[in-house]
């Protein structure tokens, strides 16, 4: 009890938002959806998301004699926005620092506090870097339901966070089994804004047809059928949170590293498509932005541009 009570108060002490201890179960109730989501193609070119397909229905395949998973969350909304209104878009989640260094960071100084009070444990961190279907067991361990366009909604986080694991080899005194009860009711705001109508039934996306799909994990040329819906978004897309009534009063975050530079905010539509590389690297170069690359950008600001426009003439 005292070591489940003290994780949760180091959790806090490092900055996440909250923190969840369960034991590790097969999610088989999500086994038969996420196949059948497989099955339509759903996930385009993420070929990594149809590989390990046991391993996210049960993360104990990740380590030996894994027992317990702490899960966390960690806020990252911003009342904070681009200056030019006719700048290309950033994702939010990629205003600051990669999260996935930023997250890791502190899950390793949480599992250095359990290994010091359990000598001889073993244990894994995870943010992205495993076949965990994180916001099941997120919703799992009482963290919030699954809104109508898939994302993890906390009552008092909206979904404007992001979710880290330790998987752990020793038991421990365990959340009690907490369900938030969907609260989206009939709420299509998700659905009806998504100006590509990625969100094709309840939960599911399509991520071929989603924004953030097509400009971050599209390798390739982007699908011309879109043309004129990105509403110049160049990384990610927010569109679906932003009407979601759960975000509209989220306290911003007060991460340091998630604080975005100045000379982002304030970089105006033609000092994006004027950017070099080297440009591009010295304000970018810790960003989640570095995932496409210099060359990604310029593919989706090339997808932008208007008829008779010269810029990125440059290129």
């Amino acid at each position: 009890m005292e070591l489940s009570a003290g994780i949760r108060k180091r959790a806090k002490e490092l900055g996440f938002s909250e923190c969840r201890i369960i034991r590790i179960q097969p999610l088989t109730d999500e086994k038969a959806r996420f196949e059948n989501w497989l099955r339509q193609g759903m996930h385009g070119e993420m070929d990594y998301m149809a590989r390990n397909v046991e391993k996210r229905i049960n993360p104990a395949l990740l380590l030996d004699h894994a027992k317990s998973m702490v899960i966390v969350i960690k806020n990252y909304a911003t009342e904070k926005k681009q200056a030019d209104p006719a700048a290309p878009v950033v994702s939010k989640y990629a205003y600051g620092d990669d999260y996935h260094d930023v997250m890791r960071g502190k899950l390793v100084e949480l599992l250095k506090y359990i290994r010091e009070n359990v000598p001889g444990s073993t244990g894994r961190v995870f943010v992205d870097s495993a076949p965990i279907l994180e916001r099941a067991y997120g919703r799992k361990a009482g963290l919030g339901w699954i809104g109508k366009n898939s994302s993890l909604i906390s009552p008092e986080y909206g979904s404007f966070f992001f979710i880290g694991e330790i998987l752990f080899d020793s038991e421990l005194l365990y959340d009690e089994p907490k369900i938030i009860n969907d609260h989206c009711g009939t709420c299509t705001r998700c659905m009806d804004a998504c100006p590509t109508k990625a969100i094709v039934a309840k939960a599911v996306v399509d991520a071929r047809r989603c924004i953030s799909y097509q400009t971050i994990e599209n390798k390739g040329d982007l699908d011309i059928a879109f043309k004129g819906l990105f509403g110049n978004r160049i990384f990610g897309c927010d569109i679906c949170q932003e009407v979601c009534p759960w975000n509209r009063k989220v306290k911003p975050n007060c991460e340091p590293a998630f604080q975005p530079d100045r000379k982002f905010l304030e970089m105006n539509e033609k000092e994006w498509f004027l950017m070099d590389q080297r440009a591009f690297g010295d304000l970018f170069g810790k960003s989640p932005l570095m995932r496409t690359g210099y060359k990604g950008i310029r593919r989706n600001l090339e997808f932008l541009k208007t008829e008779g426009s010269d810029h990125g003439a440059t290129f």
